[in-house]
């Protein structure tokens, strides 16, 4: 499971990437103002915290980067934070999409003179093949790209099949909706690209070889479901045990999401949230919402070194 949850709630660089690499920019006409009266009504979704510090709040939300239009409007109390807030921000801005694009060409392209065929075994090769003749996609289109871009792109595919789009993620809505507040990323697009081609040879097929066999088996989509379902109840237990079981995993995904995408950037994100804090602004901060559970997660984290961290939901 962590290896889709990854996709969708936790690491959003990586999709948001796709987005503006491989897709038309239309998030605007795609997430309208909310009306005040739906957002009332809206259940909760997510998971919210109010951080405070000398008298200032400031709000950090948990995301999912892919959605359904039946996810919006959010609800009030997010809204409301939102427009209270002087300032967006999210791990990095999708909108700005030359820089995603430059780093997916560094970090997720071998060079010219190089190719899959000579980083794969030839069973891996076979089956990424056989993957990629169901989704119709011809091998010369993908063969320079390596195994952890082929095989997140494939996942990213397979979520808009099944009707969960990423133009419908809660990053398009927020930035959407963030009128003439300033935005402001905790990452960069290089740093986060340059963390998945930190892998070796041996670890991206192996991480291509088990998510191919979990799209093949039809169980990486149960359990995207079981975690979007429990995201868009804000279905708290369900979260933490969704999180723990995807931990015991022993695989080469499991391994890379905890130690590189959760417990190295956890304390980074919250080394810049804590500047936040102390400039006194309120501020709306948005990321994948792994990043929000657990022992090393950003709101324990920020409570062991001494804020006021309050989970409204």
């Amino acid at each position: 499971m962590i290896k889709r949850a990854r996709i969708i709630a936790g690491c959003g660089c990586l999709l948001a990437a796709f987005i503006a690499f491989f897709l038309p920019l239309a998030y605007a006409e795609n997430n309208p103002v909310p009306d005040q009266a739906q957002a009332a009504r809206a259940p909760h979704r997510g998971a919210l915290y109010r951080i405070r510090h000398q008298g200032h709040a400031t709000y950090l939300f948990g995301t999912i980067h892919v959605g359904i239009p039946a996810f919006f409007p959010l609800d009030a109390e997010v809204t409301q934070a939102l427009s209270g807030a002087t300032r967006l921000v999210v791990e990095f801005d999708v909108r700005n999409s030359g820089p995603l694009q430059a780093a997916l060409q560094k970090h997720g392209f071998y060079g010219a003179e190089d190719t899959l065929e000579r980083h794969l075994s030839p069973d891996s090769l076979r089956k990424l093949q056989q993957a990629l003749q169901r989704f119709k996609i011809p091998f010369e289109q993908i063969r320079r790209m390596k195994p952890w871009l082929v095989m997140n792109m494939l996942m990213m595919l397979d979520l808009e099949r099944n009707g969960y789009l990423p133009q419908n993620g809660i990053d398009f809505f927020l930035l959407a909706n963030a009128g003439t507040k300033a935005v402001q990323e905790l990452e960069t697009a290089e740093y986060q690209m340059s963390l998945y081609d930190g892998m070796g040879d041996a670890e991206q097929e192996q991480y291509l070889r088990e998510n191919l066999a979990e799209l093949d088996d039809g169980s990486m989509l149960e359990k995207t479901r079981a975690l979007i379902d429990a995201w868009g109840s804000a279905n708290g237990a369900a979260l933490e045990r969704l999180f723990r079981e995807s931990f015991e995993e022993k695989t080469v995904s499991s391994k890379f999401t905890r130690q590189v995408l959760l417990d190295k950037r956890n304390p980074e994100m919250a080394d810049r949230i804590e500047i936040l804090l102390k400039s006194g602004e309120p501020a709306f901060v948005a990321v994948g919402l792994l990043h929000l559970i657990g022992e090393s997660g950003i709101p324990m984290l920020l409570k062991q070194r001494g804020y006021d961290v309050e989970k409204l939901y």
